[in-house]
């Protein structure tokens, strides 16, 4: 039996916080894990949906960060691991200020990495799944039923898309 390459992919972490000074904070963190970023989106509002609220407060940002190095897709649940180490250690009163959402972009699809396992979801490893939140199909990324609401939004597709370029460019 012969093992088939596994394509490099560009890794990023979508942040969620009312205090905007954490993502620069958490920025600098990730970049000692996964080397230095090499974009980032805008500071978004964010009021998909109340499911953060009672823990996180209203008034939610969004923010992505994009790292330069490509990594092997074998490693996301080690960065959903130490995403996760952040956010505990970042947890003030057993509610988290700040919630970090790892995944990466292939030139065919954006896959998420999650600690909750659901029907359209692959066990990877240690806990962590994975979930295909995008697919590529005539020149744009396109979103399914099960992708988030926020991800459906034509600001996340046109960043991520945006991305996609600059790595098929790159390859």
């Amino acid at each position: 039996m012969t093992r088939s390459v596994m394509q490099d992919v560009k890794p990023f972490v979508g942040m969620l916080s009312k205090e905007k000074q954490l993502f620069d904070e958490i920025k600098k963190r990730l970049e000692e894990f996964l080397g230095p970023t090499d974009a980032e989106s805008p500071v978004w509002e964010w009021a998909h949906t109340d499911y953060y609220e009672k823990e996180m407060g209203k008034g939610l940002k969004r923010k992505f960060i994009f790292f330069f190095n490509l990594i092997n897709p074998e490693i996301l649940p080690d960065i959903k691991i130490k995403t996760t180490e952040l956010e505990i250690e970042y947890t003030v009163n057993e509610k988290r200020r700040i919630n970090l959402d790892p995944g990466y972009i292939h030139p065919a699809k954006v896959v998420l990495s999650t600690r909750k396992d659901y029907s359209h979801r692959i066990y990877l490893k240690d806990g962590v799944y994975g979930e295909v939140t995008l697919h590529y199909h005539d020149r744009s990324f396109r979103p399914f039923p099960h992708t988030y609401p926020d991800f459906k939004s034509k600001e996340y597709i046109e960043l991520f898309n945006k991305i996609r370029r600059g790595l098929v460019n790159k390859g």
